[in-house]
């Protein structure tokens, strides 16, 4: 195993470790602003796939930095790789990242600025997000 494969494995074990913190964090938070058990629950699901899974496949990007990511991930990744991606669960993953990192504003670990451009990616690419996948979900289908 190589150095850097090592080291790329000791920064994600940390930022999995620190994930871990926010997640519940960002449950209380949730929670105190009334969300139902199962809102809850999938929000917290949601930001936890992102922010353990995406952002820590191909590069190891702490929670803090990885608003300016979800277009690559609802947009390509997502699509690719969750076997339950449907138009439901892109539009509910974007809700939770926004959720997420309104709650990561707040908090002061994510700028302002970040979360604006969350939001304009969500508003701007969504159409386009759901017809890769349409596009995807009809290659898949034709090569059965």
């Amino acid at each position: 195993m190589s150095d850097y494969y090592k080291k790329f494995e000791a920064t994600c074990k940390k930022i999995t470790k620190q994930n871990a913190i926010l997640l519940n964090d960002f449950r209380v938070w949730l929670i105190a602003k009334g969300l139902g058990k199962e809102t809850v629950g999938r929000h917290v699901g949601n930001a936890g796939f992102y922010i353990d899974h995406y952002l820590l496949y191909a590069d190891a990007i702490p929670a803090a930095g990885g608003a300016k990511e979800i277009a690559g991930f609802l947009g390509a990744w997502f699509i690719r790789k969750a076997l339950w991606a449907n138009k439901s669960s892109i539009r509910a993953n974007a809700a939770s990242l926004k959720k997420f990192y309104t709650f990561m504003v707040e908090r002061g670990e994510t700028d302002p600025e970040d979360l604006a451009i969350l939001q304009q990616a969500i508003e701007e690419e969504m159409d386009e997000w759901l017809s890769e996948l349409r596009r995807f979900d009809s290659l898949a289908d034709a090569s059965f």
